[in-house]
């Protein structure tokens, strides 16, 4: 990349995964300055986490200084797990053994003072695919991405609805099959353990008896008219219509933004699913329900966006 002579203003962002953090310089017309990923080195406990977010954000201060003549004006950072955004805490995150971690006064600090947002990585990502991505121009939208596990991110008139105590969303702790698989939260047949991509690949290695199968080869064995694979792959898709049918219920979306890597298998997942919410909807009004735009990209942008939400909110000393 060329190096720009003008000043240019930008942010830092930075999304943080289990395994790997990307990360960019977000300009204030939301161009993508400078982006690069680094692993969360999470094998060396959780303060290595910590400090290599630090060491990576100080990193990116330092190019962008250099590159645009200007320091960041402020950070947005997404973090997995539980966050106090509005005190910026990293609450808990159990695959980076995270507890109460001040992040925002840890970056800013290292920053130099600049201001720093703080926000839950779902969120985050819903954020960006709200605004600037598949729900673009959708007044009332739910993110949903499955991966690991399932999540959600409920946007209200281009923002994310917290809730009261940060809970809001967590559409995978429905209860869709009660009695069904144990969950990691304490209960019994969640969404989670149903539909998410690794539920999927659990129940289609014991069908296929390969334990090395996952779901994006369920996927491709739909695909080819295997019968074991239609079954699984139904099972899951029925299991997260019935979820999806009760976040219509009470949230009344306009838009539904499917994401994550079970989306990846295109309509394969979304013909199916289309129908499956359809013939369960009665009264309630059918969203569209579409494909996640961004990628992998969703949360990094997310947080830049936190970041000039954060300046665009402040008031001036």
């Amino acid at each position: 990349m060329k190096p720009v002579k003008h000043a240019v203003k930008h942010v830092i962002a930075l999304d943080v995964g289990g395994t790997g953090m990307k990360a960019a310089l977000i300009a204030d017309d939301g161009t993508l300055l400078h982006e690069a990923r680094r692993a969360t080195g999470r094998d060396r406990g959780p303060d290595a986490v910590v400090e290599t977010i630090l060491e990576f954000a100080a990193e990116l201060s330092g190019i962008g200084l250099e590159r645009f003549g200007v320091p960041a004006s402020a950070a947005g950072v997404a973090v997995p797990g539980i966050v106090d955004a509005e005190n910026g805490i990293a609450v808990y995150a159990a695959n980076l053994g995270w507890r109460d971690v001040p992040m925002r006064e840890l970056l800013s600090r290292r920053l130099g003072g600049i201001p720093v947002a703080l926000g839950h990585d779902v969120r985050t990502g819903g954020l960006a695919e709200g605004r600037i991505g598949a729900g673009r121009g959708a007044d009332r939208f739910l993110f949903v991405p499955l991966g690991t596990g399932i999540a959600g991110a409920i946007g209200i008139a281009g923002r994310i609805e917290a809730g009261a105590h940060g809970y809001a969303g967590e559409i995978g702790h429905i209860v869709v099959r009660p009695g069904g698989p144990a969950c990691g939260c304490g209960q019994y047949g969640c969404l989670e353990t149903l539909a998410s991509a690794s539920a999927v690949s659990r129940a289609w290695a014991a069908a296929s008896g390969d334990p090395a199968a996952d779901a994006a080869d369920c996927a491709k064995a739909v695909e080819s008219g295997d019968a074991r694979a239609h079954e699984v792959w139904l099972a899951a898709v029925g299991a997260l219509a019935d979820g999806l049918v009760t976040a219509i219920t009470l949230l009344d979306p306009r838009t539904l933004i499917i994401g994550g890597g079970l989306a990846e298998a295109g309509e394969t997942l979304f013909t199916p699913l289309r129908t499956a919410v359809e013939e369960r909807v009665t009264f309630q009004r059918l969203p569209d329900i579409v494909p996640a735009a961004l990628g992998d990209t969703a949360g990094c942008l997310g947080a830049g966006l936190l970041a000039w939400d954060l300046l665009a909110t402040e008031v001036p000393a």
